[in-house]
């Protein structure tokens, strides 16, 4: 293949997907979009990233116009073109089956599958038991996976704090049951897992326990509410906290009927999503993990939309921002927000903070978007040693 024409300037921070992916690009309707001159200007960490037009695009045009595409409706869409596309020649490249095959591996940093009652979960596990400054319990938010913990468990292990994270059970590599076939996506029946996991792992004493994100990173907080005395103190990295706190147009499409049904089967949802609140585009080895649990099987989107559908937002969110008010709650929170968060402002935040100003401090992450230990995770870490 073609080298790619894109020139990319190093970063710190995660870096860019190149708008010109060779491993997936290629099939009629990007061959021939790149043809007429296609570029793109993708925005990550502190650098900016062009993909130059290609000039030899002639078979390309050729094709499209002497070819009917009949999965057009697939890689014309500007959502997936970048995902999933058919190739000029399917056996060399681009194929589905050789994109798991070539990721099915990726993303298992410092985990492993842990049973627990009848549900095998994915555990990421860092530092050792005698660990002298305590657990620390990474919880993850919906639609992605304990991979975004992995950076600051590492950092937070050399600090001398065992970790653990988690991927709830229907995402990332835990099992995904079938609803009401052993597990029921409810609210309940993910506090009731946990607690059986707790107790797997041999978390009996109280621990520092971390959260960020929608759903299941909010059951996260409503579980700490009836575990007060489980916890010792809370760190919450953007998540919805007040009954004003928007919710993304995903989890509203995931309750639309048959709408709902397809949104979930996106393949590229996570990665989508992630982007989409965050001033940065995710570099193709991680938007791969995230991608691999939707592209590998349709269980884990099924998971997410029966999570959805029964979950009561506003009902949770006022459980939260009740039951962390001064008049509720008295051990230390840390707020460490990611001040570039296209879904959640820094206002959620203050207005969170006012309701337990004693107990509630909050530290702006200058940088960072949606998930700032994905973004920015060196700075995660200060705050949270700092805290915790």
């Amino acid at each position: 293949m073609s080298c790619c024409p894109c020139t990319t300037t190093p970063s710190p921070l995660s870096l860019p997907r190149s708008a010109c992916r060779t491993r997936y690009s290629g099939g009629v309707g990007a061959a021939a979009w790149w043809a007429r001159g296609g570029g793109a200007r993708r925005r990550s960490g502190r650098s900016l990233v062009v993909a130059a037009s290609s000039s030899s695009g002639s078979k390309g045009e050729k094709q499209e116009e002497q070819e009917f595409n009949p999965f057009g409706f697939v890689t014309d869409n500007p959502s997936s073109r970048g995902a999933i596309q058919l190739p000029e020649s399917p056996a060399e490249d681009g194929n589905v089956g050789q994109m798991l095959y070539r990721i099915e591996d990726k993303g298992r940093e410092y985990g492993s599958r842990v049973k627990s009652g009848k549900l095998r979960w994915f555990v990421r596990e860092t530092g050792s038991a005698g660990a002298r400054r305590g657990t620390v319990v990474f919880i993850h938010g919906a639609p992605t996976q304990s991979f975004s913990y992995r950076m600051v468990m590492s950092q937070m292990a050399d600090a001398g704090y065992r970790c653990f994270a988690p991927d709830w059970i229907g995402f990332g590599f835990s099992d995904m049951p079938q609803p009401g076939y052993g597990f029921d996506y409810t609210e309940e029946e993910f506090h009731k897992s946990f607690d059986e996991l707790l107790g797997t792992l041999n978390i009996t004493e109280p621990f520092f326990l971390v959260v960020q994100g929608f759903l299941v990173g909010s059951y996260g907080l409503t579980w700490a509410l009836k575990n007060s005395s489980k916890v010792l103190k809370v760190a919450i990295l953007n998540s919805p906290l007040t009954v004003s706190s928007p919710v993304p147009g995903l989890f509203n499409q995931l309750r639309l009927p048959l709408f709902g049904e397809f949104t979930c089967q996106n393949a590229v949802l996570a990665e989508r999503f992630i982007e989409a609140g965050s001033p940065y585009v995710l570099k193709l080895e991680k938007a791969d993990v995230y991608r691999l649990p939707y592209l590998s099987s349709g269980a884990p989107g099924f998971a997410l939309l029966e999570a959805a559908r029964k979950a009561n937002f506003r009902d949770v969110l006022s459980r939260i921002s009740a039951g962390f008010s001064s008049n509720s709650w008295e051990k230390p929170i840390l707020l460490a927000w990611g001040i570039s968060d296209k879904y959640l402002p820094l206002s959620i935040a203050e207005e969170f903070q006012k309701r337990n100003p004693v107990a509630i401090k909050l530290e702006p992450i200058e940088g960072a978007g949606h998930m700032p230990q994905e973004d920015w995770p060196e700075k995660v870490v200060t705050a949270l040693r700092s805290f915790l």
